[in-house]
């Protein structure tokens, strides 16, 4: 069973689409879900969140259905979890619970799972052992922790930090791979694009379209969680690097922001970050201020001068009259979305060209004049940057023609102090 508590006369997201969206989550784990239903508090109970009245209903519901989890769309606290399983005689998990089983069982890369275990282990460690023990059985003992090392929390703190401990070493260790890899990408002149948006929204659609790839991009939330990327060739024959990563949702444990900062780096690291929303979602607006507030988060100030690209999806799922008045709201706004369709491909040429020109707004044509005997700076260029035309004077020196970005263009002039090169119009 799912429940969805809403405090009496508070204002906040739509009931009916926390309703659907928790259902969801119960469905990406496999779960039958019986009923699920909005429950009204008038007073929040510290012991127990819900009342008295309520967990009489809830418990003859629960027998009648045969259920013997329920999930509670809300933070609880260990002792609100506690009494509840009492009072119920069933395993209760709330959204924090479930979000953080979703990624154990999505993670598969190393990195993913030890982010995942980290992010579990800095959770309230006693809630979280006797649920995650009760997903395991009822899926078959498929649970992602549930050797006997995690069954020790519950007696031994001691070997608990220094589980923690080992964790963030491994990861200090992926995170120095990780970062080998992005200096090489860096020595290859290639933009770094990254897509973000709500979970759901369709960026690995998008992301399949764009790449001509079949990753896995299903109805379903949290179906990408290891972060993609590939080479990818626009229009006019620029390349670039596509990059997918998890989808965010409305209250993401601050457990996860925290454990995948690593994953998100891609995000960092981006010269261009495509925001894609699911513009047929009467939640397209709240889901935007969600994606939003975790960008904030994550992004430093130096970070947040990243350019930012709204692509509004699905638009293929929006009628005709509801079309036309977004086509109106697009060009209010700056800079201009770019209302597609990654399914029916209706709208991928204009993103193509908005990337494109986005990306070219950092870049400079330049020419350089080689010295005689200066056999390195060719080579560095054609790395770099991209070659356009190369000449000769008449004094046989050889001049190049090209495209560098600011990054670069700084770097050509650290790495050749004798070079200094011309910015040109084309």
């Amino acid at each position: 069973m799912v429940i969805v508590p809403v405090n009496k006369g508070k204002v906040g997201r739509d009931p009916l689409v926390r309703l659907e969206e928790a259902r969801g989550l119960a469905l990406a784990l496999d779960l039958d879900v019986p009923e699920a239903r909005v429950v009204t508090l008038r007073k929040a109970q510290a012991s127990t969140l819900i009342g008295k009245g309520l967990i009489d209903d809830l418990r003859l519901e629960l027998r009648h259905h045969g259920a013997e989890l329920l999930i509670v769309d809300a933070k609880l606290t260990p002792v609100q979890q506690r009494n509840l399983e009492k009072a119920l005689d069933a395993k209760v998990i709330d959204r924090t619970g479930v979000i953080l089983e979703i990624f154990g069982l999505r993670a598969r890369t190393k990195e993913g799972r030890l982010q995942v275990e980290l992010a579990l282990l800095t959770y309230e460690r006693s809630r979280l052992v006797r649920t995650w023990t009760h997903l395991e059985r009822q899926r078959g003992g498929k649970g992602f922790l549930a050797g006997p090392g995690e069954r020790q929390l519950e007696t031994d703190r001691r070997l608990l930090e220094q589980r923690i401990t080992r964790l963030r070493k491994a990861l200090d260790n992926v995170r120095r791979t990780r970062g080998l890899h992005r200096s090489a990408r860096q020595r290859v002149p290639y933009p770094i694009i990254a897509l973000v948006g709500y979970t759901n929204a369709g960026k690995s659609t998008l992301f399949n379209t764009l790449c001509g790839t079949d990753m896995l991009a299903e109805d379903m939330l949290f179906a990408t969680l290891d972060p993609a990327m590939r080479l990818i060739t626009m229009e006019k024959g620029r390349e670039a690097i596509l990059s997918d990563t998890v989808g965010f949702i409305s209250d993401l444990p601050t457990e996860l922001i925290a454990a995948f900062r690593a994953t998100l780096e891609e995000v960092l690291e981006a010269d261009l970050i495509i925001h894609v929303r699911d513009i047929a979602s009467k939640q397209s607006a709240e889901q935007r201020d969600d994606v939003n507030s975790i960008l904030e988060q994550l992004l430093s100030a130096q970070e947040k001068g990243i350019p930012v690209l709204e692509v509004w999806n699905k638009i293929d799922l929006v009628a005709d009259d509801e079309a036309e008045r977004l086509q109106g709201l697009a060009q209010s706004i700056t800079p201009k979305p770019v209302l597609l369709s990654a399914v029916t491909k209706q709208g991928m040429a204009t993103l193509s060209q908005r990337v494109e020109s986005i990306l070219s707004e950092g870049m400079h044509t330049v020419r350089i004049t080689i010295p005689i005997g200066e056999g390195r700076v060719h080579p560095w260029v054609c790395r770099n940057g991209k070659l356009l035309d190369t000449q000769s004077d008449e004094n046989g020196q050889q001049i190049l023609v090209a495209q560098l970005d600011n990054k670069n263009l700084g770097a050509l002039e650290a790495a050749f102090p004798g070079i200094t090169p011309e910015r040109i119009s084309v």
